[in-house]
């Protein structure tokens, strides 16, 4: 019984990585610029914040979904 605990949780949280994944090239896509170049290269702070809170509501819809 155990084991089917452990494997469902593993296939829950693979589940949730691919789709959070899915979601944010989805929101790269989305926005006009190239955000690897803001983020990394520009040092766009205020971008990383939008970014960083955008990561963090896909994960919590992600979350209570799967829930």
């Amino acid at each position: 019984m155990d084991l089917v605990i452990l494997l469902n949780s593993v296939v829950y949280a693979l589940l949730g990585i691919v789709i959070f994944v899915a979601g944010f090239i989805i929101v790269d896509k989305l926005t006009p610029y190239d955000l690897w170049k803001q983020l990394v290269e520009e040092k766009n702070v205020a971008l990383a914040i939008v970014v960083g809170a955008a990561a963090l509501g896909i994960c919590q819809i992600i979350a209570a979904a799967i829930h």
